[in-house]
C-alpha cells in the first residue's frame, strides 16, 4: 500500500489584528473600512449615537422598538417589500439598541453590496415608522416579557441591575423595557426619538470584507452619502455609580430545583490601564473549562456544569467619563448545593487573594487568548463587530491591536492583583434566583451579606 508523505507544518505567520482606514463622508459620517482578501461575505456595522439614557422618561424601550421598525418599510418599499429586497441581495440585516446606543448590522455578498447598502441607507433615512408596523413590533415586545421574566438567567440579570445602580439610573432598568412602558409606545414617540438623534453626524459606519473592485468611496457617496440630518452633538451621559456593598439578594422561586447565580460589581473599563490585567485575571479566575472556579465547583464538587466569570463594558464615553465595566460571576447548580457551592466558591476567591496565581494558570490563559485571536477574527463579521465596539467605547481604531501585546507581557502578580480587586469578597452583590424556603437559611450561615427574599 503506497501512502502519501505526512504533510510538514509551514513557517508560522506573524498575525495582527486588522488596521482600518478612517475617513468621512460630506454629510459628517464617520467610515472605517478595512479590506480583507478572500472575505466575500462583507459586514458592514452603523454605530448610531443613541444612548438609553436619552428615552423619554416613561417610554423605556423606545430604541429598541425604533432599530427594529428600522427595516419594517420605508418611504420607497413597505416592509414585506424591503424584506424580499434584502432577500433578493442575499443579505442579513439586524438592529439592536443597548446602553451606548443602536447598532444596525449588515452581511451581504461583496458582489450585492451596493444594492443592500443602498437599502441600509434608505432604512436611515426615511424610515417609514407605520402605525400598524409599529402596533406590532410593540405587541411582539411586550409578548417576549414573560418570557424573558420566567429565564433564570434573565430574571437574575434584572435583579442584579436594579440593586447595583440607581432608582433614577436608566441601568437599574431593564434595557428593552417594561411591560408599563413598553405599552406607551407608539408611532409618533418611535418617530420623535429617531428626529431627535439618529442622524449622520454622530454615527459611524464599519465596512470589513474583500473590497477588490468595488469603488467604496463612490458606493458610499450614492448610499449613505445621501443620508441627512440635524448637526447636533451627541448627547452627554451622566457618569455611572453603582453600590456593591455584599449583600444577597434571593429571587423566590418555590419549587426550582436549581438555583441561578449571579454575583457581580462594577469595576474598570477598557480605558484604565489595569484592563489588560484583569482580563487575563479573570480568565483565570472563571474564563474556561480549566479555570479554577471550574476545576472546583465542576471537576471536584460536581455542583454545576459550569460557572464563568467575565467582565463586561456598560458604557465607556472615553477615559475621564466615568464609564465601567459590569465584573460577574454566573452559573448554576441543584438547590440543595447552593449554600456549599457559594461557600466553596467564596473560598476560591479568597484562596486567590491569599496565594496568587500561578505562573502555569498565567502561561495556559496568555496562550488561550492570544492564540485563539487569528480564528477569532477570522470572519469580517467579527472585525467590523470589534472596530464598531471601539468606536462606541471611545478607543483608538488600534486599540485591539495592541491588546493582544499588553496580555503577553501581563505578568502573574500583576493578573492576580487585578482579579482580586475585581472580585473582593466583600464587595459582592449576589442574586440568586431558587427556592427561597430551602436555600436562605444555608445562605445566610454563610456570612457573605446581608440576605434580603423578593418575589420571583
Amino acid at each position: 500500500m503506497e501512502f502519501h508523505p505526512q504533510p510538514t507544518p509551514g513557517t508560522a505567520r506573524p498575525w495582527a489584528f486588522p488596521a482600518p482606514e478612517r475617513g468621512a463622508l460630506p454629510n459628517g459620517l464617520t467610515v472605517l473600512r478595512c479590506h480583507r482578501p478572500g472575505q466575500q461575505v462583507v459586514a458592514v456595522e452603523i454605530f448610531l449615537d443613541a444612548p438609553l439614557e436619552a428615552e423619554p422618561e416613561g417610554l423605556d424601550g423606545v430604541a429598541t422598538i425604533m432599530s427594529r421598525a428600522l427595516s419594517e418599510g420605508t418611504d420607497k418599499h413597505s416592509a414585506e417589500e424591503f424584506a424580499a429586497e434584502l432577500e433578493r441581495c442575499g443579505a442579513t440585516l439586524d438592529a439592536h439598541a443597548d446602553h451606548p446606543g443602536v447598532r444596525v448590522s449588515l452581511e451581504v455578498p461583496a458582489s450585492r453590496l451596493a444594492k443592500a447598502l443602498g437599502l441600509v441607507a434608505e432604512a436611515l433615512r426615511a424610515p417609514a415608522f407605520a402605525e400598524s408596523e409599529i402596533e406590532r413590533l410593540v405587541g411582539n415586545r411586550l409578548d417576549e416579557i414573560p418570557h424573558e421574566h420566567a429565564n433564570p438567567s434573565r430574571r437574575a440579570a434584572k435583579q442584579l441591575s436594579k440593586e447595583l445602580f440607581p432608582a433614577t439610573a436608566r441601568m437599574s432598568r431593564p434595557r428593552l423595557g417594561t411591560e408599563e412602558t413598553v405599552r406607551r409606545i407608539d408611532a409618533a414617540a418611535v418617530r420623535a426619538f429617531f428626529d431627535a438623534h439618529i442622524r449622520p453626524s454622530t454615527a459611524t459606519a464599519v465596512i470589513v470584507g474583500d473590497l477588490t473592485g468595488i469603488d467604496l468611496d463612490a458606493l458610499l457617496a450614492e448610499t449613505l452619502g445621501d443620508w441627512s440630518g440635524n448637526t447636533a452633538q451627541a448627547r452627554p451621559v451622566p457618569p455611572i455609580t453603582a453600590d456593591d456593598t455584599g449583600r444577597v439578594v434571593i429571587v423566590d422561586r418555590p419549587g426550582a430545583v436549581q438555583t441561578q447565580l449571579l454575583i457581580g460589581r462594577i469595576g474598570a473599563d477598557r480605558h484604565e490601564r489595569v484592563w489588560p490585567a484583569q482580563v487575563l485575571g479573570t480568565y483565570c479566575l472563571g474564563g474556561t473549562l480549566t479555570s479554577r472556579l471550574d476545576r472546583v465547583l465542576r471537576e471536584e464538587k460536581g455542583y454545576t456544569y459550569g460557572v464563568r466569570a467575565f467582565a463586561q463594558v456598560l458604557r465607556s464615553s472615553g477615559p475621564d467619563s466615568g464609564g465601567a465595566a459590569m465584573l460577574a460571576i454566573s452559573g448554576s447548580v441543584d438547590t440543595e448545593s447552593t449554600g456549599p457551592a457559594l461557600d466553596d466558591l467564596w473560598k476560591v476567591l479568597r484562596t486567590l487573594a491569599a496565594e496568587g496565581l500561578t505562573d502555569a494558570e498565567r502561561e495556559t490563559a496568555v496562550q488561550n487568548l492570544v492564540g485563539v485571536a487569528p480564528l477569532k477574527f477570522e470572519t469580517a463579521a467579527s472585525v467590523a463587530s470589534t472596530l464598531a465596539d471601539q468606536v462606541e467605547q471611545h478607543l483608538p481604531d488600534d486599540y485591539q491591536a495592541h491588546l493582544y501585546a499588553r496580555l503577553a507581557d501581563t505578568g502573574t502578580v500583576e493578573a492576580t492583583a487585578a482579579v482580586v480587586n475585581a472580585f473582593p469578597v466583600d464587595r459582592l452583590v449576589t442574586v440568586l434566583v431558587g427556592d427561597a424556603a430551602r436555600i436562605a437559611e444555608p445562605v445566610k450561615a454563610l456570612g457573605i451579606g446581608e440576605v434580603t427574599v423578593v418575589t420571583g
